[in-house]
């Protein structure tokens, strides 16, 4: 896989099947994440989209735009302190509530 310049953007997307009993508290959950990434410097978008229409697998889409890969690692370091302050377990939650996800990061094609 290509490396995208450090100058670029990059996109972190993450997808997700939700079932419809797990809505509610996944939903609070992503806004709780919102508000805390939207603090982070090198944040320019933070977008979290759920299916409206169509046959697609995932129900729910975030879709994160960082400065660089710098600002996205520091982020990254910041919520990973903050998860272990409050004792969340992002993989464990998951699991609990039978969501499945598909997550990586992305660059633009030039």
């Amino acid at each position: 896989m290509a490396a995208v310049p450090q100058t670029a953007s990059i996109f972190r997307v993450d997808k997700f099947v939700v079932p419809e009993a797990a809505r509610e508290k996944f939903v609070e959950r992503l806004r709780t994440i919102q508000a805390l990434l939207d603090g982070f410097e090198g944040c320019l978008q933070n977008l979290v989209l759920e299916q409206i229409s169509g046959p697609g697998t995932f129900n729910f889409v975030t879709i994160v735009e960082w400065a660089s890969q710098e600002a996205m690692d520091n982020a990254r370091k910041i919520a990973t302190a903050e998860y272990a302050r409050t004792n969340f377990n992002p993989q464990e939650f998951m699991q609990q509530l039978g969501i499945t996800a598909d997550m990586g990061n992305y660059g633009g094609i030039r």
